[in-house]
């Protein structure tokens, strides 16, 4: 294997852009430490209560979040529109669809 195969086999998060540090959410879930079941129905209660557009931030210490979240947004249709797996905890923030 080349040392570029290497490298398009690895996967990172996109780094945050200077508009997603800006971005002020209209709803912030500090999710702790709960993991995979816990976290997304948290996250499932607090985006009853958004209505379509509105944005909701998920601030997750478990390190399973930076694949709970993306695959719930995915079977939600719910846009994730930030991903920081380089802070403490990680950050998400979704944006309500329907």
């Amino acid at each position: 294997m080349s040392s570029k195969d290497q490298t398009d086999s690895v996967k990172t998060a996109p780094s945050p852009s200077v508009e997603a540090a800006t971005l002020v959410p209209d709803v912030r879930l500090d999710a702790g430490l709960s993991g995979c079941g816990e976290l997304t129905l948290l996250i499932f209660q607090a985006m009853k209560q958004l209505a379509p557009g509105q944005t909701l931030e998920v601030l997750a210490y478990d390190l399973a979040a930076s694949v709970d979240i993306p695959a719930w947004c995915r079977q939600t249709r719910n846009s994730l529109l930030i991903t920081d797996l380089a802070t403490r905890p990680q950050r998400f923030v979704i944006q309500k669809q329907r």
